[in-house]
């Protein structure tokens, strides 16, 4: 049973690497590439896009903040959902010089989440990826109009950074009713290669 939670875990984290890819290949394309951007409508502060790839979780809910001064991004949430699974996937990025023992928490007015573990850092900054418990929506969606993502600088100093809930009970339901009309499983995926 164990063997089987890390395998689908371990999967369903490696689908979300893949959106995150995707969309930063979508970001990142050549001038003579053409890309296809993402489907994306708007829902309060939230983004859901919809991006041109078959898997098991083609959509997400998204939300960026950025230094108004330098736009350098300071924070970025992605929430994904995997119908096959009925998971949703997590992605939270944040600066470096984070103390990564130390870990995020996601904080509104009335809940705060477990410790979430740094999955890895890069030059775009330090990663959370998981699948977290439906504790986590259910405390967000009854929840006031401001949260924050608290987390601890490589000099002991505790930073909440700021984001938004406007819409995002609106945004989730639509990407999650996108996600189950898009999604291609796994399997069915597998079986149409060639």
């Amino acid at each position: 049973m164990i063997a089987t939670s890390r395998k689908i875990l371990a999967a369903a984290v490696g689908g979300l690497a893949l959106l995150y890819g995707a969309a930063q290949a979508q970001q990142a394309a050549p001038p003579s590439a053409p890309a296809t951007p993402p489907e994306t409508k708007t829902f309060g502060d939230w983004d859901v896009r919809c991006f041109a790839v078959k898997n098991g979780h083609p959509c997400d809910m998204f939300q960026q903040m950025a230094n108004k001064e330098t736009q350098q991004r300071i924070l970025s949430i992605s929430l994904a959902y995997d119908p096959s699974l009925d998971k949703h996937l997590l992605q939270i990025t944040v600066p470096l010089d984070v103390s990564i023992q130390k870990g995020v928490t996601v904080q509104s007015d009335n809940y705060t989440s477990p410790v979430f573990k740094y999955r890895m850092c890069t030059r775009e900054g330090c990663f959370v990826q998981l699948i977290p418990e439906n504790s986590f929506f259910e405390g967000l969606a009854k929840s006031g109009a401001d949260g924050k993502i608290n987390i601890v600088g490589d000099n002991g100093k505790a930073y909440g950074l700021q984001f938004s809930l406007k819409g995002f009970m609106a945004a989730h339901d639509d990407m999650v009713a996108q996600a189950r009309a898009k999604a291609v499983p796994a399997a069915k995926g597998a079986s149409a290669k060639p």
